[in-house]
């Protein structure tokens, strides 16, 4: 029994491998094909917005050709293909391998300015939600993350030809931080959180003393050091305010208009986002 048993087994083997011998063998589709047309085809899918293509293709192209001129590209190219695919995770994670990969590359400059634009076009996604949502309920940790990136591109290569672009995006995340402290204090003084609202107000005053938020957050301090009873502060205060705002649209105890206060774009149009500077 034992002895047919084999047979049987032996003859199954033998039939397995005559049938793999009759199909035809599966081929690599890109195994033979060049670096430079994987790259061709792949900047070409980019080209037309296929960028889950163009992904898979600088992928095989980094595998296939790993130690080639190509490679170091390829893996810049995917983190810029994740970032046009709106997909930051992934747009992150790839800017962080290259940096770690290829901390001298000769423009790796440009892989922190592109770890800049990922935050910064996430904080803008934050700020299109102010239509919808009050920005107080959302914390803008992207826009602080992006200003890091910045200012880390502009402190490790101050000539770079990405740094003026980036110092522009910096003075507008710098507005957007302080606009969005003087969002919370307003949200805090309407509350009758007076002492709340002036903490946040005198944040924006000090940590964001060149932004065009700061004429509100001092016109805050007033009404809280009113409310609070601290009439000698609110005095010193009112001066300050007079004397560097004193066609201030705030005097006369307007407040911030007849349209919500978070509303920052119905009272002067919030100061438009710089431009891609990466196509």
């Amino acid at each position: 029994m034992q002895k047919k048993l084999s047979v049987i087994v032996v003859t199954s083997v033998l039939l397995s491998l005559s049938a793999c011998g009759l199909l035809p063998e599966r081929s690599d589709e890109n195994k033979n094909v060049s670096a430079s047309k994987l790259y061709a085809d792949a900047q070409e899918e980019m080209a037309g917005g296929h960028y889950e293509g163009a992904i898979k293709l600088y992928e095989r192209l980094e595998s296939n050709y790993p130690f080639g001129t190509y490679a170091a590209q390829a893996q810049m190219e995917i983190a810029y293909a994740h970032y046009k695919a709106q997909d930051q995770a992934e747009a992150l994670a790839a800017v962080e391998r290259f940096i770690k990969l290829h901390p001298n590359h000769p423009q790796v400059d440009y892989m922190y300015y592109l770890r800049g634009l990922i935050n910064f076009n996430d904080q803008i996604g934050f700020l299109s939600f102010i239509y919808a949502q009050d920005p107080t309920e959302r914390d803008p940790k992207a826009t602080r993350e992006a200003f890091a990136a910045f200012k880390e591109l502009v402190d490790k290569f101050p000539n770079s030809k990405y740094a003026p672009d980036s110092i522009a995006r910096m003075n507008y995340l710098i507005d957007a931080m302080a606009q969005y402290e003087v969002h919370v204090a307003n949200y805090y003084y309407r509350r009758g959180a007076y002492l709340a609202a002036l903490n946040r107000a005198q944040t924006a005053v000090t940590q964001f003393n060149q932004s065009t938020a700061r004429e509100e957050a001092l016109f805050i301090m007033i009404r809280c050091y009113d409310k609070l009873g601290m009439f000698d502060l609110r005095d010193d205060t009112q001066r300050i305010f007079a004397k560097n705002y004193p066609d201030s649209r705030f005097m006369g105890g307007k407040g911030s208009g007849d349209a919500p206060w978070w509303k920052f774009w119905a009272k002067a149009g919030p100061k438009p986002a710089p431009k891609d500077a990466v196509q």
